[in-house]
């Protein structure tokens, strides 16, 4: 006799009924797979083990046997992410963008080094951060994770520009001359504007220093062709979480352009920080997704990329229009999927977030604008296009969708109308 799981079948039908078919998800992190991204992902691989990389005719690479299909599907992942890339190197077994950020750190940096990212108060990622792998990563006995401390670890900030919202590039420069560091980080997990890579590469290669771009947010944006190159502009490293702008399984990637003798070293110590640093077995049964996504995305990727910047832009001029403070107005509100929206004249941002979810099934996250010292008690929210656009939406209807929006944060019931809306747009496109 089987178990009885009618209860678990019945939490997993109101969640796909909800998400699936109720609600406008804004948050900026996530995204809709398609039906064959979806459907592909049970099988067989699921409670399989992989260590290693494939085997190949000529050299046994795993660490177990009865690998031969799950690395044909390896092989393929690779190949394929490489060319939609145009770069010479790629590592598809990071679980996540975090466990890519963590087997870059495990590889490169020693106790004791000097790195230089983006601070979690202008939107910089926590795994860059002094509390997360990048800051504990250099900590050595004795020294101290708060910033600025006299035995703090030596992890600098890059300087922004007043706005908060973008960084400047001749004051960057001038950190990396000055502080000689090991590594550099850029990207963002509040991400609306092209970093200043080109300037800050220059310097790095000249003292042969890895750069690494955390693309997690802006994969998709990056390989559709809309947003900046990173290794154009010369970054070494790509990051990136499959799941977000780019439409596949929660996975991650580490993307390279290595080709010096010095750059190889870096990959190879990257390598052993996927495995066995950071992972052991990769979740196989995700793999077959990724590699369908990343042809859905070589396929539609710069259609869709280019329709979801297009999409944030108006509903950043459509909020505006209805009196919401959207940030960087100035500057057009963004170039990517995401919006930053300060939301103090409604209420207080976690309250806020609770009640259009609950109330209004508008998903969306409360988050640390530039200014804000409170991660817990931040001014803003931070919305994204990314999987209402792949549902279909284009300006229009982010016109409406602002509507809906006002209203809730001013404490109207609008769930029937955001249901309404959200009715029209429950088939995936780009796919």
């Amino acid at each position: 006799m089987s178990v009885n799981i009618s209860d678990v079948l019945d939490i997993v039908d109101s969640q796909n009924q909800w998400r699936g078919k109720e609600t406008i998800n804004l948050i900026a992190s996530e995204n809709v797979q398609s039906d064959a991204v979806k459907q592909i992902e049970s099988n067989d691989f699921m409670g399989r083990y992989a260590e290693g990389h494939p085997n190949t005719a000529q050299q046994d690479n795993r660490y177990y046997e009865g690998t031969r299909y799950i690395d044909q599907i390896e092989s393929m992942t690779t190949r394929e992410i490489i060319k939609l890339a145009k770069c010479l190197q790629a590592d598809v077994r990071p679980l996540s963008g975090n466990a890519a950020n963590t087997a870059v750190a495990l590889g490169i940096l020693r106790g004791g080094d000097t790195v230089l990212v983006n601070s979690i108060e202008i939107g910089g990622h926590i795994s860059h951060n002094p509390i997360g792998v990048v800051g504990r990563r250099i900590q050595v006995r004795g020294k101290v994770l708060t910033p600025g401390r006299e035995n703090s670890i030596s992890l600098h900030f890059w300087p922004a520009t007043e706005d908060g919202y973008h960084l400047d590039a001749p004051k960057c420069v001038d950190l990396v001359e000055q502080t000689s560091p090991n590594m550099v980080i850029l990207g963002k997990s509040l991400f609306l504007f092209p970093e200043p890579v080109k300037q800050i590469a220059e310097v790095c290669r000249a003292k042969n220093i890895p750069l690494l771009y955390d693309g997690a947010h802006v994969l998709g944006l990056i390989l559709g062709g809309q947003f900046q190159n990173p290794f154009e502009e010369g970054a070494h490293f790509i990051n990136g979480s499959t799941h977000k702008t780019f439409p596949g399984p929660q996975r991650g990637v580490i993307l390279g352009n290595m080709a010096t003798e010095l750059e190889m070293k870096w990959w190879s110590s990257v390598d052993r920080g996927v495995m066995p640093g950071s992972s052991s077995s990769h979740h196989l049964h995700t793999l077959p997704g990724m590699l369908i996504a990343v042809r859905e995305m070589a396929e539609f990727g710069r259609e869709y990329a280019a329709q979801t910047i297009t999409n944030a832009k108006a509903l950043g001029q459509a909020l505006t229009d209805e009196g919401v403070n959207v940030e960087a107005k100035e500057f057009g509100f963004t170039e990517s999927h995401q919006l930053a929206i300060k939301v103090t004249n409604f209420g207080i941002a976690k309250e806020l977030a609770r009640s259009l979810s609950d109330k209004n099934n508008i998903i969306t996250n409360y988050n640390m604008l530039p200014g804000d010292k409170d991660a817990k008690n931040p001014t803003g929210l931070r919305i994204g296009v990314q999987e209402m656009t792949r549902y279909g939406m284009k300006e229009g209807e982010m016109g409406e969708l602002a509507d809906l929006m006002k209203a809730g944060l001013q404490g109207k019931i609008v769930k029937d109308e955001v249901i309404k809306l959200r009715s029209r747009f429950t088939d995936v496109h780009f796919a």
